[in-house]
């Protein structure tokens, strides 16, 4: 009785299942609907592809920095949001879209990290922030330095919002993601071939890799994939050892409109083996133990 209304259900939701779980007839799905759509892949779709082609686990965070009072009284006006009770860290609301699907909108008040402040020209350079660097540097000189090479962004932003991308009522500046160093390393080397850019550059700061990266991200306007901060263990933000990826809104549907035609063009999406349909295959492809085949056929 159970089996013949579980198959019920699934006829009645129209669902081709087994193409969904299928990567290259996936990526011929998406890529079709976005010839219907202007040849633009839509934001639900790139977040589709992100986490059936490219099996990453999280939801990319669009982030918005507002810079005009009219579009953000709109956005309070229209928009269906949620803010921090307490200040928290720049990084806090970026977990809470991508983990919790909350649309969020961030004050300066309701910031309670001086390093994202500092990055997003909501305080000045002060014996504060440099002393929060000691730990990392050999003196006090060269703390200074640093923290004055960080990007910051070009004035002071009246608030800025996050959500994930599929859900977000704005047209995002940026998007922020989380994933394995391989996912990572996929994505990057598309970026790389769409944008006709090598060597791909990384670039690190300390203590500040969620709000330096995006508020880099936003200034330079080019990707980035960069190491978790010192405190994204005890802050609780990162379980697996991820790394962040940071790409401007613009460059995010070319990047996985390629992926996709990869995908249909060497049967899979995975680099480590080609025409393979998972990107972390932590296989050898050279060891010869390790290798399958059909059987031969016997005649009787």
């Amino acid at each position: 009785m159970l089996e013949e209304k579980a198959i019920e259900t699934e006829n009645a939701c129209d669902m081709d299942f087994d193409m969904y779980l299928d990567d290259v007839s996936l990526a011929k799905k998406i890529l079709a609907s976005a010839d219907k759509n202007g040849g633009k892949i839509s934001d639900a779709g790139i977040v589709f592809a992100l986490r059936n082609i490219l099996k990453m686990k999280y939801y990319p965070v669009a982030v918005k920095y507002f810079f005009d009072e009219k579009e953000l009284e709109e956005f309070k006006t229209n928009v269906e949001y949620k803010d921090s009770l307490h200040p928290v860290t720049f990084c806090a609301y970026v977990a809470a879209s991508r983990q919790r699907g909350d649309i969020l909108l961030g004050t300066s008040d309701k910031v309670g990290c001086s390093n994202a402040k500092y990055v997003m020209n909501w305080k000045e350079l002060d014996d504060g922030e440099i002393k929060s660097h000691l730990k990392y540097t050999k003196d006090w000189a060269q703390a200074e330095k640093f923290v004055k090479t960080k990007k910051r962004l070009p004035k002071e932003p009246l608030a800025f919002a996050t959500a994930p991308l599929h859900k977000a009522p704005f047209k995002p500046d940026l998007i922020h993601g989380m994933c394995d160093t391989l996912q990572s390393y996929h994505l990057a080397n598309d970026w790389d071939a769409v944008y006709d850019t090598h060597p791909f550059e990384m670039v690190m700061t300390m203590n500040s890799s969620i709000c330096h990266g995006c508020v880099q991200c936003f200034v330079m306007d080019k990707f980035n994939v960069t190491q978790m901060c010192s405190s994204s263990y005890t802050a609780g933000k990162t379980e697996q050892g991820e790394i962040n990826w940071i790409m401007p809104y613009a460059q995010m549907e070319p990047t996985v409109h390629w992926m996709l035609e990869r995908t249909v063009r060497d049967g899979g999406v995975s680099f480590p083996r080609t025409g393979e349909t998972y990107p972390g295959f932590d296989i050898c492809k050279l060891c010869s133990f390790l290798t399958f085949k059909k059987p031969k056929k016997t005649s009787k």
